[in-house]
Parts: structure tokens; C-alpha cells; sequence
């Protein structure tokens, strides 16, 4: 057989969703050998792995692949041939940087196979040019037409916070100023949850919109070369019909690279909006942090008045129960002596009748 293995290790393999282009989807129950093939007959070197007799990965590395440590033992690579991005998760450190190695000596050597390729046929296209009077021939490979592009794909990541509790107040006899501190502190703690979660989402858009960028410029070189293909194509007569068949192949890919493009930006100038509205409800839960902090301040004030107040009414309380005491007690000093005086009204009364 022309194909052999060449290296092989275990890892649990993974494919992007197709429909969020965020989250990982598992393609292996358990860990898998992966391989990396040489086949001699093309010049070409393959990652290759199966899951029973089902082949979960199949990928053909080009110079224009990349592969990323996005963790200590997780790596990836896109294959815009396949139409995916795959993501493999080994067991320690090591085995991820041997497969990284390893990924990239078969991509420098495709890429010298490539450049072999190209100069074979440029010697071999010369001389048929002029013998043939003029034709020319036009060196069409599968990585001239179709190319790649280095996507990078990262799970999403949801961030929780939680707003810090803040200290509850002292209640206070008056009604208005303990209304007033609870309503700022329910607005304060609304903020709080708000901030947090939109925090979590600025840094998730930030980080897409970096990813986007790339993706972007990406996407914009791809197209250019796709023009300049366009343009080369259409200088070859004598291929007419595998001109116009890879023309449209290329305008199609053009378009689908522009709508993207336009997606991207539209995607991007939404998130602009968003990190603005952001920027607007730090403002205001700034202005808010600090109309509570004045509140609290006020509030404080009038705490001392209260306890000034307490003390000047404990005050008048202890002088009220003295002054009830002496009266207390002049009232039975006068009631003795009421007593005394009808004693000493009875005494003359009957000295009266007895005389």
C-alpha cells in the first residue's frame, strides 16, 4: 500500500457545532488512536482516526494549517476542506506536544512537497508551451483552488457572578430617610447583578470580536488570492471549459467568503452597541454608588441626632419620675396632716358642745 502510519497516539476527539461554530461536540465516546499517514504515491500526510469501522477524522494537512494549544492538554486545527474545526484532548502535557511537534514537521514537509510539486510542473508546462506554439497551460492543483483557511474555535465559556452583599442599616424612626436607603441600596444590588452579567458579556464579545478580526483578515487575504486566480483563469484560452467550471467554483467561493464578511462586520458593529450600552450603566451605577454614599451619609448624621435625641428624652424621663416622687411624697405629708387638722376640728367641736 502506498499510505502507512507514521505516528500514532490516543486522545478524545472533538468537532466544532456546525450551528454555533462555539461549542465542542464529542465524536468518540473514549479515547481513539490518531494517526498520521504518508501517502507515497501523492506526497501527501494525513490525520486519520476511527471509532470502530467509522472514520472520525480525515484531514489532509496543507501549509496553511495551524494547530493551537488552546489548554495544557487540549489542541486544535481547522480543515476548511472538511468544513470543520477539530479538537483533540490527550491524557497529559506531553503527549500534546509531542502530537504538536509532529503536526508541525508534516506541515513544513507538505509545504516543501508543494513547492517540489509546482516547480515539476512549471518545468514540464515550458517546454509544451513552445512546442505547441503559444498554448499555455495552466498548473491547476487541489490546494491552488480550493486553499485553506486557519479558523480558530474555542468552547464558550458562561461567566457567574454574584453582587457582594452589601451591610444592612439601622432602622430608623423616621420613615422618609429609611425609605429613601432602601430604595438606592434595592437599586444598587439591580446594578450590582447587571454589571456582573454584562461584564461576563464584554469579555466574551471581546474576545470574539479579536477572533472575528483575524478570521476577517483571514477571510480577506483568501479572497484576494481567489481574485487573482479569477484574473489568471481568465488569461487561459485554450482551457476554456476548465476555466469557466473553476471560474465559477471560485466566484462562488468569493461570495460566500463576502457574506460572511458582511455577517462578521454586521455581527461586530452589534457588539460595539452592546460594550457602549455597557459603558452607559457603569456610568450610571457609578452616579448611583455614589448618591447611595451620600445617602449613607446623611443617614449616618441623622443617627446621631437620634441618639442625642434619646439621650435628652431619657434625661426628661429620669427628672419627670423625680418630679412624681416629691409629689408623691408631699401628697402624703398633706394627707397626714388633712388627718391631723379633722382630728383637731373633731377635738374643738366637742369642747364647743361641752361647754
Amino acid at each position: 500500500m502506498g499510505e502507512q502510519p507514521i505516528f500514532s497516539t490516543r486522545a478524545h476527539v472533538f468537532q466544532i457545532d456546525p450551528n454555533t461554530k462555539k461549542n465542542w461536540v464529542p465524536t468518540s465516546k473514549h479515547a481513539v488512536t490518531v494517526s498520521y499517514f504518508y501517502d507515497s504515491t501523492r506526497n501527501v500526510y494525513r490525520i486519520i482516526s476511527l471509532d470502530g469501522s467509522k472514520a472520525i477524522i480525515n484531514s489532509t494537512i496543507t501549509p496553511n494549517m495551524t494547530f493551537t494549544k488552546t489548554s495544557q492538554k487540549f489542541g486544535q486545527w481547522a480543515d476548511s476542506r472538511a468544513n470543520t474545526v477539530y479538537g483533540l484532548g490527550f491524557s497529559s502535557e506531553h503527549h500534546l506536544s509531542k502530537f504538536a511537534d509532529k503536526f508541525q514537521e508534516f506541515k513544513e514537509a507538505a509545504r516543501l512537497a508543494k513547492e517540489k510539486s509546482q516547480e515539476k510542473m512549471e518545468l514540464t508546462s515550458t517546454p509544451s508551451q513552445e512546442s505547441a506554439g503559444g498554448d499555455i497551460q495552466s498548473p491547476l492543483t487541489p490546494e491552488s483552488i480550493n486553499g485553506t483557511d486557519d479558523e480558530r474555535a474555542t468552547p464558550e465559556v458562561t461567566q457567574n457572578s454574584e453582587p457582594r452583599a452589601e451591610p444592612t442599616q439601622n432602622a430608623l424612626p423616621f420613615t422618609h430617610s429609611s425609605t429613601i436607603s432602601k430604595h438606592w441600596e434595592a437599586e444598587l444590588a439591580t446594578l450590582k447583578g447587571n454589571n456582573a452579567k454584562l461584564t461576563a458579556a464584554l469579555l466574551e464579545s471581546t474576545a470574539n470580536v479579536k477572533q472575528w478580526k483575524q478570521q476577517l483578515a483571514a477571510y480577506q487575504e483568501e479572497a484576494e488570492r481567489l481574485h487573482k486566480r479569477v484574473t489568471e483563469l481568465e488569461c487561459v484560452s485554450s482551457q476554456a471549459n476548465a476555466v469557466h467550471t473553476h471560474k465559477t467554483e471560485l466566484n462562488q467561493t468569493i461570495q460566500e467568503l463576502e457574506s460572511t464578511l458582511k455577517k462578521k462586520e454586521e455581527e461586530i458593529e452589534r457588539l460595539k452597541q452592546e460594550i457602549e450600552n455597557a459603558r452607559e450603566l457603569q456610568a450610571q451605577r457609578d452616579s448611583l454608588t455614589q448618591k447611595l454614599q451620600e445617602v449613607e451619609i446623611r443617614n449616618k448624621d441623622l443617627e446621631g441626632q437620634l441618639s442625642d435625641l434619646e439621650q435628652r428624652l431619657e434625661k426628661s424621663q429620669n427628672e419627670q419620675e423625680a418630679f412624681r416622687n416629691n409629689l408623691k411624697t408631699l401628697l402624703e405629708i398633706l394627707d397626714g396632716k388633712i388627718f391631723e387638722l379633722t382630728e383637731l376640728r373633731d377635738n374643738l367641736a366637742k369642747l364647743i358642745e361641752c361647754s
